[in-house]
């Protein structure tokens, strides 16, 4: 992927799957490409980390 996804505002941590996962209501052939990487970079994709989102409240 072009991106991290951590640093996106559509990424959250799961703490059942102690995992990121995206909130992005994905296609199954978003999934797909998602999942085998294939993308050039997501198309959801919108920087953000929690720094930058706490400065916008």
């Amino acid at each position: 992927m072009g991106h991290i996804c951590e640093d996106c505002v559509c990424c959250d941590y799961d703490e059942e799957l102690e995992a990121y996962v995206c909130t992005m209501d994905l296609d199954e052939d978003e999934m797909e490409r998602f999942l085998k990487g294939t993308n050039a970079g997501c198309p959801f994709y919108r920087p953000g980390g929690d720094y930058k989102t706490a400065g916008k409240q």
